[in-house]
This record gives structure tokens, C-alpha cells and sequence, in this order.
């Protein structure tokens, strides 16, 4: 089943409907009919239907609501603090991360970034498109939203709103993730800070743990920074999901 999302003021009544991109989508490139089923869902609440096709006209898609969906986000929101990599790592990450059910994905200027960050708004709109993209491909009730970068100092200030902060580090090598998320039913936010292709300084570190982050090893091999977030989310998922 194909899955979609549209506003709130697209949902009305027993009826969702369709427009714009998606519109042209389901009519010119997938030649879906009237009586086929997909999946609608609420950009705003991420409430999901199963819908039928009950009329295409020259500008919207008109779906009747048959039922109901049950969510496929996890219990706990997970957000990815991503130290800025090179672009197309960057996009890996955002595609990866929102199959295995992040929440959201802000990216972070650090000291060993190698990577700069130009023209904020259009990378940011297309990274933006990237996660709609993986969020249709793989189900999620929600898309998850790609933000504006912050520097480390912002960074500081906001993982202490979450239930649990933990700095993916290499040089740590007791804590590990699995104890830190072992308590599930206290942790309902989850802020995961991971650094660049050179690593997070050990300065920030501090900075971190001051304000209430805790240092975590992935194991006993080093991981690119690609590979990391979507190591720490299987692990979330395993915990909290399987």
C-alpha cells in the first residue's frame, strides 16, 4: 500500500484529498484509479488512515476513509544531535535514520566539522525532502523534521529538556547503551549527540556532560560517523519495539 501525507485541512469530514506533488505522483507516475487503497496520513497529528480512491479530478484526489490505522512510531522520541558531515553522508543519515524511527535529525556545527554549511535554507529543504521521501517509503505515520543548525553552545542548552542525553564518545568504554536505556518506562525523550568525521573534542565533551549528557560506547570497534546513528536506533528499537 503507497502512503501519502496532507495537511490537517485536507482531512475533512470521512474524506482526505490529495494535491500538489503527490497529486501529480499517484496520477502520472503510479496510474493509480479510482477504488485503489492507500495510506493517508496527518502531517500535523500523524493520525493514519487506510483510504480509497474515489475520485480524481484536474487539480486533487478525493479519498474516502475506510479505517483508521495504528501508528508506527515508537514510545520514544528519539532526536539525532548530528555533528555537520559531508553532504552526502549527511543524506544517508537523514534517509537511514527515519526508516529506523527517529524523530528528528538536527545537525550541529562543531569544532571538527570538516564540512561547512552553505545556502541553510536550501540544503535544509532538501534534506527536508529527503526524510519525506524515506517517511513515505517506509510507513512512518510521521515526517520527521530536518532543523536548522546549531552550534554546540545551543546544543547545550537544549538536551537538558530531554529524559535521557547521551554523547556517542570513543573513548568511553564502561557505560554502554544498552544499560543507559535499560529503564524503559522513565524515558520518553531521548536526545542522541554524535559526532562529525573527526570526532567530537574533547572540550565539547566536557561542555556536555556539564549541562547533563552522558558518554556511551558503541562497542569495541569505531564507527563512521554515517554509521552510528543507525547503530544507536537499532538498538532503541530492539529495546522498545521487538
Amino acid at each position: 500500500m503507497y502512503s501519502f501525507f496532507v495537511d490537517d485541512e485536507n482531512i475533512v469530514d470521512n474524506y482526505a484529498y490529495v494535491e500538489g506533488d503527490d497529486y501529480n505522483h499517484i496520477k502520472n507516475a503510479l496510474r493509480m484509479k479510482e477504488g485503489e487503497i492507500i495510506k493517508i496520513c496527518n502531517k500535523k497529528n500523524g493520525d493514519s488512515f487506510k483510504t480509497k480512491i474515489e475520485k480524481i479530478t484536474d487539480t486533487e484526489i478525493q479519498c474516502a476513509i475506510i479505517e483508521k490505522m495504528d501508528s508506527t512510531e515508537s514510545s520514544v522520541k528519539v532526536v539525532i544531535y548530528q555533528g555537520l558531515p559531508k553532504s552526502d553522508k549527511m543524506e544517508y543519515i537523514i534517509q537511514k535514520s527515519v526508516e529506523l524511527g527517529v524523530y528528528s535529525i538536527v545537525p550541529v556545527e562543531m569544532k571538527y566539522c570538516i564540512a561547512k554549511m552553505k545556502n541553510h535554507e536550501k540544503k535544509t529543504k532538501r534534506w527536508n525532502l529527503i526524510s519525506e521521501a524515506a517517511a513515505k517509503q517506509s510507513k512512518r505515520s510521521i515526517i520527521p523534521k530536518i532543523e536548522n543548525v546549531i552550534d554546540i553552545k545551543k546544543l547545550c542548552e537544549e538536551i537538558k529538556k530531554y529524559d535521557l542525553s547521551i554523547v556517542a564518545y570513543e573513548k568511553e568504554n564502561k557505560k554502554s547503551i544498552k544499560e543507559l536505556i535499560s529503564n524503559k518506562n522513565k524515558l520518553k525523550a531521548i536526545a542522541i549527540v554524535i559526532g562529525p568525521e573527526g570526532g567530537i573534542d574533547e572540550s565539547e565533551v566536557e561542555m556536555l556532560e556539564k549541562n547533563g549528557a552522558v558518554c556511551a560506547t558503541l562497542g569495541k570497534r569505531i564507527l563512521r560517523t554515517e554509521t552510528a546513528s543507525s547503530a544507536i536506533l537499532s538498538m532503541i528499537m530492539y529495546e522498545y519495539e521487538l
